[in-house]
């Protein structure tokens, strides 16, 4: 035998014996990603004109980056909740005002990004922003962090109000001078909605929505947002201005997993 034909043979002989352990070896089988049920729905298949701006896919939020979950910027919500915003958006929209989303349903795999991200001390590039004023050690002690989320429950929206025409909003660039949350309007990071007083998440006391040092239009603006949606089932979080619940939900004691994306709820 030459030695080229030797090589060959002993290459063939390698060669099958990779192709029988490979067959021996068990296939590894990718879990499929969870779907929300049927009861859940895109905001936009139900209202396209609602503006929507889903901050937790983004770097522009209180971590600084991404968040866990949210693949695609899209609002995910209950059916009954989806509806209800329908009918409060019409309303706006006949006096001059857009409803715009910040966040919706949130996986949990979200919620406990954020609680890794609050036990993180040394984590703090957020804060001249989101924070200032608050001791990150306190996150979990004064409410602002939790291990689970009314959003996980697929009725529970973040929103704002806009007065139309609708101005763009710029994109947060990573790195960029903050500005606290709690500033004067054309001091915080630029925002086309109406001055509610305080930046979405802002983890400030002046975020209560009934805080006594909100006066004069901002006051007025979180008033006409808390009445348009209290008459439609929904119910706000005394220390959020811009956090409202529908009620009943439909799944009041489930904590859904799935991601935000399109496919969780195509074909709603």
């Amino acid at each position: 035998m030459t030695g080229i034909a030797r090589v060959l043979r002993a290459l063939t002989a390698a060669g099958s014996a990779l192709l029988a352990v490979a067959a021996a070896a068990p296939v590894a089988s990718a879990s499929p990603e969870p779907r929300a049920p049927r009861e859940f729905v895109d905001l936009r298949s139900v209202d396209p004109t609602i503006i929507t701006e889903m901050r937790y896919t983004t770097a522009h939020n209180f971590m600084g980056e991404p968040v866990d979950g949210y693949r695609q910027a899209v609002c995910i919500l209950t059916r009954p909740a989806a509806r209800a915003l329908r009918t409060a958006q019409r309303s706006l929209l006949r006096k001059g005002y857009s409803l715009k989303v910040y966040d919706c349903y949130r996986p949990q795999r979200a919620v406990d990004h954020f609680v890794r991200w609050a036990k993180d001390l040394d984590d703090q590039g957020m804060k001249g922003e989101f924070y200032p004023l608050v001791d990150k050690t306190r996150l979990f002690e004064d409410g602002y962090i939790a291990e689970k989320s009314g959003h996980s429950r697929g009725s529970t929206v973040d929103l704002t109000l806009v007065k139309l025409p609708a101005l763009p909003t710029r994109p947060y660039e990573p790195g960029e001078d903050l500005t606290p949350c709690y500033g004067p309007k054309d001091e915080r990071f630029p925002d086309n909605s109406v001055d509610m007083g305080t930046g979405y998440d802002c983890f400030d006391t002046l975020s209560h929505t009934d805080d006594p040092r909100v006066q004069g239009a901002q006051r007025a603006n979180r008033q006409f947002l808390r009445s348009t949606l209290t008459g439609l089932g929904f119910v706000n979080l005394a220390e959020e201005w811009w956090h409202f619940t529908y009620k009943p939900e439909l799944f009041p004691d489930t904590y859904f997993d799935f991601p935000v994306a399109r496919r969780s709820v195509a074909g709603r």
